[in-house]
């Protein structure tokens, strides 16, 4: 069952590091993000949006439902943790907590 284990491990770092190797350069200026799309925001948004922060027309109008879906799973995740953590007291399992 380790060697299964090692195998797995190996295996996947093998794919990070080809998957990694095919991602574009960092800051090349020349990229399709940075020729086509950031330019396009910039200039257009305001016009576009009515928002003078091209950033917030960016998260808030062209992403709206990705930036509410984020959202939505970050509130999710946080109200199962405090439930999670609220069932110990609930089943008695108190250990001591009121001074006892």
């Amino acid at each position: 069952m380790k060697l299964f284990s090692y195998l797995s491990l190996g295996l996947m770092v093998v794919v990070l590091f080809a998957t990694a190797g095919g991602l574009p350069v960092l800051f090349d200026k020349n990229s399709p993000a940075a020729v086509n799309v950031s330019p396009r925001y910039i200039e257009e948004s305001h016009r576009e949006t009515g928002s003078p922060n091209f950033v917030t027309a960016v998260l808030a109008d062209y992403r709206g439902y990705d930036t509410l879906g984020e959202t939505t799973v970050i509130f999710t995740a946080g109200v199962a943790a405090v439930l999670l953590l609220r069932t110990g007291r609930k089943n008695g399992d108190d250990s001591g907590v009121d001074g006892e």
